[in-house]
This record gives C-alpha cells, structure tokens and sequence, in this order.
C-alpha cells in the first residue's frame, strides 16, 4: 500500500515532505469533518488540530476539495481483496470489509460530504473519481485475475471488453453496498452480501442451489 504522501497529487517544491506530517494532517481532516461537517471545515482549524502550519496544507494541497478527497481516499485504500479460495468467497470478502469501512463515522461523513458538494463542482467530481473510484478499481482487477488463474473465469480476450466489464462489476458492487449502508441505512450483513454476491454470480433467471 502506498503512503499518503506518494499518493497526493500536489507539486513538491522545497524540503521534502514529511510522511508524518500528512498523516497528521488526513487524520484530522477526517475527524473534523465528523465534528463540523463540510460548511464549517477550514484549513486553519485542520492545521490547529494537526499541530502543523496552515502553510504547511497550502503546500501539499490547493484548497479543502483536495484535502478532503485525498483524507477520504486514504481510508479506501485500507481495503485488500482477501485470497479465500474462491471467487465467491473474496467478493464476501472484500464486500464485508467495505461495509465495516463505511459503518466508520469518519468513512460515512468524508464521502458523503464529498459527493454531496461535488453536485454542484465538476472538479471535485473528476477527483473523487480518480482518488477514490478509480484506484479502488484496483480490486476487480485483482479478483478477476485471481478467479482466472483458478479457471473460474475465462481470460479477456478483448483488452476493451474486459475494461468495460470491470467497470461495470465495481458500479455493481461499490453501489450495491454504498446504497445499503448510507443510503437505506440498513445493514450490510453476511446474509446480504451472500446474496448478493449470489446474484452478482448467477444472475436473476438462476434458482437457488438445493441446501
């Protein structure tokens, strides 16, 4: 996993950065945000709460969109698609670790309050989808790699399709599970995420296997 200071997007002029400074800085833009809300969230008041210089942010990050992206980032980047022998087994897998993630108050407030504000700002947008969407795509790939060294899936043959597909299996799943737990508010249990990784597998059309 790389270090939030690799990850950060912004310009290196000067000293280089200090790893424990940003990790300061990105836990207390997370616990802000759960204490004030995105409104009320300034760089002086992370900068106070990070012991750093204001100066300090303004070197690493243009302005709070990036800050907060990157502090909200940091926690996705948490999640690992488990090896568990199956492929239906490490969907489980990593679908029970983003639903803990999301039942965390700093993962809930910092994404949500990110795409909220991001309606209204293209450019907030296109960073949570690079940030966040993007890099956590990481995991499909893995998955799907992983299920075709097993044979339970067949190799792309279409570099295009299989781009597509994965896509299309993130949206599935990141909604799935993002709709459950922030939106219905519900919880996204071992049963839920056995059914639906079921569905995700066999499609609607397919019985239930005989117990």
């Amino acid at each position: 996993m790389q270090s939030s200071a690799s990850r950060s997007p912004a310009t290196r002029t000067g000293r280089p950065r200090s790893a424990a400074a940003d990790t300061a800085i990105l836990a207390a833009t997370r616990e802000a945000l759960v204490e004030l809300g995105w409104s009320k969230l300034t760089l002086g008041d992370v900068a106070s709460r990070a012991g750093v210089a204001k100066t300090t942010l303004y070197r690493r990050w243009a302005g709070k969109n990036e800050l907060v992206v990157d502090a909200v980032a940091e926690l996705f980047d948490e999640l690992e698609l488990p090896d568990r022998g199956s492929l239906a087994a490490d969907i489980e897998g990593v679908v029970l670790q983003l639903a803990a993630l999301l039942s965390r108050p700093e993962a809930r407030c910092g994404l949500m309050a990110a795409v909220a504000e991001s309606t209204l700002d293209e450019a907030l947008r296109e960073r949570i989808r690079t940030s966040i969407v993007q890099r956590q795509k990481r995991l499909v790939h893995t998955g799907r790699a992983r299920a075709q060294t097993r044979g339970e899936l067949p190799p792309d043959p279409d570099p295009a399709e299989a781009a597509r597909t994965v896509d299309l299996i993130f949206d599935m799943v990141a909604g799935a599970v993002v709709h459950r737990t922030l939106v219905s508010g519900r919880p996204a249990d071992e049963e839920w995420v056995h059914d639906l990784t079921h569905v995700l597998l066999t499609g609607l059309t397919t019985p239930d296997p005989v117990p």
